[in-house]
């Protein structure tokens, strides 16, 4: 159990590169849903260390990506690539998960994950601010 904020945030920074290297597995085994999934949840843990810093509370995954455009995009802080590449994740995890028939390519999958490398660091960086 985190003792701090500061705990907190570093315990979320360590999950997103966690399922940022989890994903990165996943793509070595062709697993392409699987690890669209972990991308997803990669950038997803990195932006609740964002909200945490910014005393920001939310209860669902809509309401995160809400929130990040409010806050992060739609005031810069954020490149705007980088948001709609939150929300085309927040797409695909639904899709991958939930949708029948549907399945991630190769192609896909080594394109997002250079991206969401970028945008873990993109948050760390205003975790330092």
């Amino acid at each position: 159990m985190p003792n701090s904020r500061e705990d907190y945030i570093a315990y979320r920074i360590g999950r997103a590169w966690s399922a940022f290297y989890d994903a990165k597995v996943l793509a070595d085994a062709h697993s392409w849903n699987s690890s669209v999934n972990r991308l997803y949840y990669a950038s997803f843990y990195a932006v609740l260390a964002l909200f945490s810093k910014h005393d920001m509370i939310t209860h669902t995954h809509a309401g995160v990506k809400t929130q990040l455009f409010l806050h992060f995009i739609k005031t810069e802080k954020l490149d705007k690539k980088l948001g709609m590449l939150y929300s085309d994740l927040f797409d695909y995890r639904q899709k991958g998960d939930y949708g029948d028939f549907f399945d991630f390519d190769e192609k896909t999958v080594l394109l997002l994950i250079p991206q969401i490398e970028q945008f873990i660091r993109s948050v760390e960086y205003l975790l330092e601010k």
